[in-house]
C-alpha cells in the first residue's frame, strides 16, 4: 500500500530471516492491512487514502508482503513463511492487531487467523473464492504456467496470465496495459502472483470451500462485498461467511471489487471500534 510522505519504513525479521518491510501511521489500536496479488505500499493507489482515514484511530500498518517492494523474499516460498511475516509484524506492534485483508490477501489473513494467536478480529473484502459455475474456474495449472514463465524471464507473460485468467480480463485490454507506464511495476512483482495463487489453492476451482481449512477462526470476522460485484463474488463470500461462526456480512453499496477506501473506512472503523 501506498503510505503518507509523514510516514517512514520500518523492517521487522520473519522467522525465516526474510526482512519485512512496514509502516505505520496514527495512534490507537493496531489494524494491519493485507494486500493481494501484486500490491504493495508503493503499488495500491487505495493504500495511502484508507490509511489516512483509519490513523486518526488506529495505528494503521502496511507492509510489503514478501517479494514485493522493499522487503525480502526467501526461496522456496511457502504460505506458511507469509503466515510468519504477519506473526512477526503483530509482535513488533505489541503482540496483538486487528487484521484486514482484501482479495487474495484476505485468504492469507484467514490462514494466520487459523493458526495465528494475537488476531482479536478479522476484516476481509472478498476473498476471490469461485464456489460454483458463475465464471470460469483456474486450470489446473495455474501456479505451475505462472512459474515456468518467469523462470523463462517471461514476466509480462506471467502478468497477462493472471490479468486474464483470475482477474478475468479480456486479452484486448490486457494486450493495450502492456503499454502502459504502470506495466514495468506490475511484471517486477510478477513471480510473486504465483505465491498468491498458492495461498487461494483450489478454492478458486468452483467447487464448494474446504470445511476444515479455517475451522479454526472462531474470533469476530466481518466478510464484505461490494454491491455492484459479480454474482460469483457474492457466492463466494455467501460460502465463506456459512463456514465461520462468528462472522457477519455487510454488502458496500455501489462498490466492486476495487473499492473506494472513503466507502470502506467507516465499515472498518464501526466494526474495530
Amino acid at each position: 500500500m501506498n503510505v503518507s510522505a509523514t510516514t517512514s519504513t520500518e523492517t521487522v525479521r520473519s522467522r525465516d530471516g526474510t526482512t519485512i518491510a512496514f509502516s505505520r501511521a496514527g495512534d490507537g489500536p493496531a489494524l494491519i492491512a493485507v494486500d493481494g496479488a501484486i500490491g504493495h505500499r508503493s503499488l495500491n493507489p487505495a493504500g495511502a487514502p484508507l490509511t489516512s482515514l483509519l490513523a486518526p484511530r488506529f495505528t494503521a500498518i502496511t507492509y510489503d508482503r514478501r517479494g514485493r517492494g522493499e522487503s525480502g523474499d526467501t526461496a522456496p516460498y511457502s504460505p506458511e513463511r507469509e503466515i510468519e511475516d504477519l506473526q512477526a509484524l503483530i509482535t513488533e506492534v505489541g503482540g496483538s492487531a486487528f487484521v484486514y485483508g482484501i482479495s487474495s490477501g484476505a485468504v492469507l489473513a484467514l490462514d494466520a487467523a487459523a493458526r495465528t494467536i494475537g488476531i482479536t478480529k478479522l476484516a476481509l473484502y472478498e476473498s476471490p473464492f469461485i464456489v460454483d459455475d458463475g465464471r470460469p474456474p483456474l486450470p489446473n495449472d495455474y501456479v505451475q504456467r505462472l512459474n515456468e514463465l518467469v523462470s523463462k524471464g517471461r514476466r509480462g507473460d506471467a502478468v497477462e496470465v493472471f490479468m486474464t485468467n483470475a482477474v478475468g480480463l479480456p486479452a484486448e485490454m490486457v494486450g493495450q496495459m502492456r503499454n502502459a507506464p504502470m506495466w514495468p511495476a506490475l511484471e517486477a512483482v510478477a513471480h510473486t502472483i504465483a505465491y498468491d495463487g498458492t495461498v487461494m489453492g483450489d478454492t478458486m476451482s468452483g467447487k464448494p470451500l474446504p470445511t476444515k481449512r479455517w475451522a479454526a477462526v472462531t474470533i469476530p470476522t466481518l466478510v464484505m462485498d461490494g454491491g455492484e460485484s459479480a454474482a460469483w463474488q457474492k457466492n463466494g463470500v455467501r460460502a465463506l461467511v456459512a463456514m465461520l461462526p462468528q462472522a457477519k456480512r455487510r454488502t458496500l453499496d455501489g462498490q466492486t471489487h476495487d473499492v473506494d477506501p472513503n466507502a470502506l473506512a467507516p465499515v472498518l472503523k464501526e466494526f474495530f471500534l
